[in-house]
C-alpha cells in the first residue's frame, strides 16, 4: 500500500423501519450510529478528521437541515465539516479525495433520510428537469415502471426475472438485522400480486423506509491500527447521464458501465448494488457485466430496507464487512441518485 491508499475501516447503520417518530433532521437516528462505529474502531469525536454527510433538505422539509443534524456530533470541540446534497456515497467520494491529498488521515461519512416524513414519491420530483419535467409532478414509481415497461418490450428481461431478484433479496435480508423487509416467498406468488404501477408490483419496488448509515475511512497510515483486515479502495469513479428521460436509453446504465470500467470491476467476487426496483438490478448486473459466480446483495439490498440518501453508503458498508470477514476477497458497491438510473458510482475494494 502507498501512503495515499485510503482504506475502509468501520461501518454502523440504523434500524432500516417505516416510520421514526424522531425529526426530520436525523440526530436521534444518528447518535447511537456514530456511538457504534466509533467505539467498534476505538475512536472518539475529537480524533476524527474530516466529517462528510448527504442528506437533502427536500426530503427533510426544512433548509439546511444538515447543519441541524451535526448536533448529533457535538458542538465541542470544532469539527472540518462538509456535506453533499445527495447519497452519502458520493459524500464518501469528497472524503476519500481529502484523504488522498493529504490533509487529513480519517474521516467519517454520514447519511441520513426521514422518507416517511412527507410524500416521498412526490418530492423525488424534484430530481428531474426543472423546466419541462419536473413541473409535471411525475410520480418517481411511474418514472420507474416507464424504465421497466421499455425493458420487457425490447426483451432484456421479463416480469419473472424481476420476482426472482425480490425473492431471493427477501430471502437473503433474514440474515440482516437491519432489515426492514425479509422472509422467504414464492416466485409464483409474487406474480399473482396486483400491480402498483404497471409493470411494477409492490414487491418490485424497494420500501419506505427512515435511516441512517455511517462509514469510516483511514488513510494507509492509520488503517490497519483501527482494523486487521481493512477494505481498501482499489477504484472509485461517479458518472452522470442526461436529465432528460427522452434523450437517453432507459434500457442501458452506460453510466454505470463506464464507471465500472474505471473502477475496475473486473473479477469482483460479490457486488452489493443500489437497486430501488428489482428490473434496475437487472440492468446494473449487465452493465456491470456480472455473471452468475458474483454473489449479488447478500444484505438483501435497497428492496429490503431503502432509507434515502444513506442508502448507497449502505452498499459500501455492507460490501467492506464482507471483506473485513474474509468471506470476500474482492468486491463492488454501487450507489445512484436521480431517476431512472441518472447518476451512479461504483467503488471497488480489496482486502
Amino acid at each position: 500500500m502507498t501512503d495515499s491508499d485510503v482504506a475502509v475501516v468501520g461501518f454502523a447503520q440504523a434500524p432500516n423501519v417505516r416510520a421514526t417518530s424522531g425529526t426530520t433532521n436525523g440526530v436521534e437516528m444518528l447518535v447511537p450510529v456514530f456511538e457504534e462505529l466509533l467505539s467498534g474502531t476505538g475512536m472518539r469525536t475529537e480524533d476524527v478528521g474530516f466529517w462528510c454527510s448527504g442528506s437533502s433538505d427536500y426530503l427533510a422539509g426544512r433548509a439546511f437541515s444538515f447543519i441541524a443534524a451535526i448536533d448529533a456530533i457535538g458542538a465541542f470541540p470544532p469539527i472540518n465539516e462538509s456535506h453533499v446534497e445527495m447519497d452519502a456515497a458520493w459524500a464518501l467520494y469528497e472524503a476519500w479525495v481529502k484523504i488522498r491529498t493529504g490533509e487529513v488521515d480519517t474521516a467519517l461519512v454520514y447519511g441520513f433520510g426521514k422518507s416517511s416524513a412527507g410524500e416521498l414519491r412526490r418530492v423525488l420530483a424534484m430530481q428531474l428537469d426543472p423546466y419541462f419535467a419536473a413541473p409535471l409532478w411525475p410520480d418517481s414509481v411511474g418514472v420507474a415502471g416507464l424504465q421497466a415497461r421499455l425493458g420487457l418490450e425490447s426483451g432484456a428481461f421479463a416480469e419473472q426475472d424481476m420476482a426472482e431478484v425480490a425473492a431471493r433479496s427477501r430471502a437473503d435480508a433474514e440474515h440482516n438485522p437491519h432489515a426492514q423487509l425479509s422472509g422467504r416467498v414464492l416466485v409464483a406468488e409474487l406474480l399473482a400480486r396486483p400491480y402498483l404501477a404497471d409493470p411494477l408490483r409492490a414487491h418490485d419496488c424497494a420500501p419506505i423506509t427512515d435511516g441512517a448509515s455511517a462509514v469510516l475511512l483511514a488513510s494507509a497510515g492509520r488503517a490497519r491500527e483501527l482494523r486487521e483486515r481493512p477494505a481498501w479502495i482499489t477504484g472509485v469513479e461517479h458518472r452522470i447521464e442526461s436529465a432528460e428521460l427522452g434523450g437517453r436509453d432507459l434500457t442501458a446504465s452506460p453510466s454505470t458501465a463506464d464507471a465500472g470500467r474505471a473502477a475496475g470491476a473486473d473479477g469482483v467476487e460479490l457486488a452489493e448494488l443500489h437497486a430501488p426496483f428489482t428490473h434496475q438490478e437487472l440492468l446494473l448486473r449487465d452493465a456491470l457485466g456480472l455473471d452468475g459466480s458474483v454473489r449479488i446483495n447478500p444484505s438483501g439490498g435497497a428492496l429490503c430496507g431503502n432509507p434515502m440518501f444513506a442508502a448507497g453508503l449502505t452498499r459500501i458498508g455492507e460490501a467492506a464487512r464482507r471483506v473485513w470477514s474474509g468471506e470476500a476477497g474482492k468486491v463492488l458497491a454501487h450507489a445512484t441518485s436521480g431517476p431512472a438510473l441518472q447518476q451512479n458510482l461504483v467503488c471497488v475494494m480489496e482486502g
